[in-house]
């Protein structure tokens, strides 16, 4: 009976990835992971080299009779998000993801699994230590920093990659090969403001607590009508104002920009009990409210208020002008798909996440991704974003750090090639699509033009949240259809 997933078959791919679960890397902190992987090259004997973002590509000479094949370059990125219950003390910088095996998945105890996109970077370490594969000439392209802006993709350059075939081992569904990806670009608001007192006769401090949504990746789960934390929060909050006369105090929603929310917390203050036993009926119905609305999609939504015991004296409050024009702009910006493609259906072409919302004593802050394959698209729904916030009195509201998107090309010849070989393992063709996650290919090959590129990678579901899992049967079917690919890499 298996136990681990280190008995999981193939081993040598498993092998890997609990290697990977084992040693800190969360976005933001790479040193680790990139001296593991750079170790783990030269202990190969192959050559490895390393830029100054920590991008590392590991080069492994063709296998006897394969040396007139064109070079394959397999890229994975080495970060991971950090996404762990609240109720989970668990520090992404110093602690190992526990995986375990629940069924016919890999899944981590409360915690993201990193098989986004551990499972690809431990396929090409498999891949580059093999001595019983047959291929050409191979680059195991690791980049860092993917999860919070892509960074070691926008470092590529020519030179650093020889290749001019890249599979990019990102993509989360089994049978599907992708030739094209939305761009993205954040939308970063805030307001600036001094906190004030407030004459309550009797101030009662309440915290509200929104947990047990889904959450999940910003891109890959956008079209599913995930609740959006933030967005219920401020709904409730907006009423609280309304009829308690509540003032807020802080609020924090989300922690990542790609990650749909799955908590938040405001911290309001009433004045008397009466007010405090209405919020207690308010809370109690919009929970009813929601559990009703997403009823199907989420299963598990917890809505509650818990009277503080914090001193009430000298309440730091937000100004009430602020968190009305706050509150009124996040409860009518836009969120969720945007639109669909009109010439493939059921494809989101344009999409924003209201990713973080952070209210403290002196600020307040809400981040927003939005994602389309039309960059003009894009900015229009970065613009009108910024034009809404400013209307509400921000003293910021821009965007940044956009990347582009990938433009497919359905006559790529290695996407031919893995269209047969696929329809040679399986006896049916496989998918060919264009995600609206963010890919890396886009901006690599912005870098490095030319690059012949498609996308792929075993079953994934619910990235970027703590219910994240992985599909064991199909990582199998990821290392054998990989494997004939390269058997098949074009001649030179």
């Amino acid at each position: 009976m298996t136990n681990t997933i280190s008995d999981l078959k193939p081993g040598n791919v498993w092998k890997h990835f609990y290697a990977l679960t084992q040693i800190p890397r969360p976005s933001g902190h790479m040193e680790k992971i990139t001296a593991f992987v750079e170790n783990f090259g030269k202990s190969l004997g192959l050559e490895t080299v390393r830029d100054a973002t920590g991008n590392i590509c590991i080069r492994k000479p063709a296998t006897p009779g394969y040396e007139n094949r064109q070079t394959i370059i397999l890229q994975s990125h080495l970060d991971m998000v950090p996404q762990a219950n609240s109720d989970l003390k668990f520090d992404f910088t110093q602690d190992a993801i526990q995986a375990y095996i629940d069924g016919d998945w890999v899944k981590a105890k409360g915690t993201t699994l990193g098989a986004d996109n551990g499972i690809g970077a431990a396929t090409t370490m498999a891949v580059l230590a093999a001595t019983d594969l047959q291929h050409g000439p191979l680059e195991g392209l690791f980049t860092t920093d993917e999860e919070t802006g892509m960074y070691g993709a926008f470092a590529i350059r020519p030179g650093f990659i020889d290749g001019k075939i890249m599979l990019n081992l990102d993509s989360e569904s089994d049978g599907e090969l992708y030739i094209g990806c939305a761009g993205g670009k954040d939308v970063n608001v805030s307001f600036q403001y001094k906190s004030e007192t407030a004459a309550f006769q009797k101030a009662i401090v309440v915290r509200i607590s929104l947990t047990g949504l889904k959450g999940g990746h910003s891109g890959v789960d956008i079209h599913l009508g995930r609740a959006n934390a933030n967005k219920l929060m401020f709904r409730l909050l907006k009423e609280a104002m309304l009829k308690q006369n509540a003032r807020l105090i802080s609020v924090q929603g989300g922690t990542l920009r790609n990650a749909i929310p799955r908590e938040a917390f405001a911290t309001i203050a009433v004045d008397g009990e009466a007010n405090y036993q209405d919020l207690l009926s308010l809370v109690d119905y919009y929970r009813d409210v929601f559990i009703e609305e997403f009823d199907g999609i989420e299963d598990a939504v917890e809505l509650k208020a818990e009277r503080q015991d914090s001193p009430t004296d000298h309440l730091r409050l937000i100004p009430v002008d602020i968190q009305q024009k706050l509150t009124h702009a996040i409860v009518a910006c836009p969120n969720g798909v945007i639109n669909r493609f009109a010439k493939i259906p059921g494809t989101v072409e344009t999409s924003v996440n209201m990713a973080i919302v952070q209210v403290g004593e002196r600020s307040a802050e809400v981040k927003f991704l939005a994602r389309s394959s039309s960059e003009t698209k894009k900015c229009a729904i970065c613009g009108s974003i910024e034009s809404l916030f400013i209307i509400a009195g921000a003293n910021q509201a821009s965007s940044e750090n956009g990347y582009p998107g990938w433009n497919p090309n359905p006559d790529s010849t290695i996407l031919q090639i893995m269209k047969k070989v696929f329809e040679k393992q399986r006896g049916y063709t496989p998918k060919v699509e264009v995600m609206h996650a963010g890919l890396e290919c886009g901006i690599i090959l912005s870098n490095v033009p030319g690059l012949d590129t498609v996308s792929f990678g075993p079953t994934i579901q619910f990235p970027h949240s703590p219910d994240e899992r992985l599909e064991i049967a199909s990582v199998q079917k990821f290392w054998n259809y990989l494997i004939d690919i390269l058997k098949e890499a074009p001649r030179k």
